[in-house]
């Protein structure tokens, strides 16, 4: 892609005459495998054949001792070549055995790799070994806590809300761990912020007629979509989510009061909507009853006024005082 950019005097030159600078910018594309994207070479667990480190040891002491025989021995033993000779083999094999060792704990794990090609992954833990010139990297596969930042997040409608979540990982591919990504750790604290922004802009942060999916009234519901999320993403690292949740969850402060305002309007107008209809129902009660049991004949005047008077005592905040009619309703 080339473009020109400012102006009308020619490409790749500064001039005088001209009041703006003139350059070209061109985007090189670089093409690899004939114009495809490699993609990333996946690298799976396999077991790596080591040996038990207590047999080598045994193997090491026997080295020593002859090493100290054959140097007490060499000055006036009968065999001197056989001295020089057993002198030699069991400094070699002192050598070759002391390097290989290494130790795992539980749920420890060592890779083991021959000049960067790897060859295996050993979790059998006590004293291990191996042949010296291969390299080992140990792994935790332990359950590890992670709590995030408070970030800000847009959810559905477009409110900035605050969240902050914790999730319980751990590796279970220590390959893909350490060869599939550059740092497993600083890979997950990435991808949960990710995750925490995807899945906070798929909700609304609030409902209050409750015909939504919600962040704050559906936590189970949006904590498993979240673990799923993370699933998908941390599976290239080899590792898994064994608990995730949300531990901050909150209005942002520059809306923080109009939207508490606003959810005490929507509280009393629900409460206000509620009242009403019970005192409604239990109106409309009244005057059935009333007729149904002839207790008293009322034309549509009275019973607008015994609807208003009732109305008035159901629905007012404040208790209501009676007012004693010594005439009639017309007078």
């Amino acid at each position: 892609m080339a473009g020109a950019l400012a102006a009308p005097c020619n490409a790749r030159q500064l001039t005088n005459h001209c009041y703006s600078y003139n350059y070209d910018i061109k985007l090189m594309e670089a093409k690899v495998a004939n114009d495809e994207i490699i993609a990333l070479t996946a690298t799976s667990e396999r077991p790596a054949s080591t040996y038990s480190g207590y047999l080598m040891l045994i193997l090491l002491l026997l080295a020593v001792l002859a090493d100290a025989y054959a140097i007490i021995t060499l000055p006036d033993g009968p065999g001197g070549a056989l001295n020089v000779v057993t002198l030699i083999a069991a400094t070699l094999i002192f050598i070759l055995v002391i390097p290989g060792f290494y130790m795992l704990q539980p749920n420890q794990a060592v890779a083991i790799t021959l000049f960067g090609s790897y060859s295996g992954t050993d979790r059998t833990t006590g004293l291990r070994w191996t042949w010296p010139w291969l390299a080992k990297k140990k792994v935790s596969v332990r359950a590890n806590n992670f709590i995030s930042d408070k970030i800000k997040v847009n959810d559905l409608r477009g409110n900035p809300i605050e969240m902050a979540a914790q999730i319980v990982w751990r590796v279970v591919d220590t390959a893909q761990a350490l060869f599939d990504v550059d740092d497993y750790r600083s890979f997950v604290s990435v991808q949960v912020e990710a995750a925490i922004r995807t899945i906070g802009s798929r909700y609304p942060y609030d409902d209050f007629e409750h015909q939504e999916v919600t962040l704050r009234g559906n936590h189970d519901q949006v904590g498993a979509e979240l673990r799923t999320e993370l699933q998908a993403r941390l599976a290239v690292a080899g590792i898994t989510v064994d608990e995730c949740g949300f531990t901050h969850l909150a209005y942002a402060q520059e809306i923080a009061g109009a939207m508490l305002r606003r959810q005490q309007a929507q509280a009393v107008v629900a409460a206000r909507k509620t009242l009403v209809e019970g005192a409604v129902g239990m109106v409309e009660m009244a005057l059935t009853m009333l007729s149904e049991k002839k207790v008293v004949e009322l034309d549509d005047e009275r019973r607008a006024a015994m609807v208003s008077n009732l109305m008035v005592v159901l629905c007012g905040e404040r208790d209501t005082q009676p007012v004693v009619n010594t005439g009639t309703l017309y007078q």
